[in-house]
């Protein structure tokens, strides 16, 4: 099986947009995080859904169409709160990569570790959350995460995750963010509240580093 986890650094759409033309423009108060995009059934972005389960409407406007309808997007949104209704006025919204996990043995040659800068690791909801730094010139780097398992110890399960990263021998010449989450919905059925998620991902400043985060 060829697997479709190959995906290139500079994947981050900006779908929709504010431009300005005074240099001295400012933001009113904005709120920016990573939030999922739902669209309506002609394929608008029409919701926003918080990790903590609130959801938002977003006022009408161009530019939030061409998408799949009826579909759940990931992404790092700029968004202005309107009303206590709950409508929201939408800046910008990047897609980012919400990559579920495949078993370690998937990756036919081999798990990849190249190492990276990390900027921030986090939980919020059904998603771990990570803003990487890679060093990079000019080819595509993969990300996944491999999945090697769960372990028990003391009537407590862990999960095994390590990031997946193949940076194609490309040059190191900057740093580029990357934005990346992991749902974590797929594991509900074999994960309990209390058991840990430990995160495993090759750094320039410490080799492997695990995060941990409870379930």
């Amino acid at each position: 099986m060829k697997l479709k986890y190959l995906l290139p650094l500079l994947c981050l759409t900006l779908l929709v947009g504010v431009s300005c033309k005074e240099d001295d423009y400012v933001y009113p108060s904005v709120v920016t995080e990573f939030i999922d995009g739902q669209t309506d059934s002609e394929g608008v972005l029409s919701r926003l859904i918080t990790d903590e389960g609130e959801v938002y409407t977003i006022q009408p406007r161009e530019g939030l169409d061409g998408l799949t309808p009826d579909s759940l997007y990931r992404t790092v949104s700029v968004y202005q709160p309107l009303t206590e209704s709950g409508e929201v006025y939408l800046y910008s919204a990047q897609l980012i990569m919400a990559l579920d996990p495949l078993p370690a043995e998937s990756f036919t040659e081999g798990v990849v570790t190249d190492p990276l800068d990390v900027r921030s690791v986090w939980r919020s909801g059904d998603y771990i959350n990570l803003i990487l730094k890679p060093m990079v010139k000019d080819k595509n780097h993969a990300f996944h995460f491999a999945d090697y398992g769960i372990t028990e110890e003391g009537g407590a399960n862990t999960l095994h995750l390590t990031l997946y990263h193949n940076r194609n021998d490309d040059y190191e010449a900057f740093t580029r963010e990357v934005y990346l989450s992991i749902p974590l919905r797929g594991y509900k059925d074999k994960l309990r509240s209390g058991d840990t998620i430990a995160l495993q991902i090759n750094t320039y400043e410490k080799g492997f580093s695990t995060y941990t985060f409870t379930y």
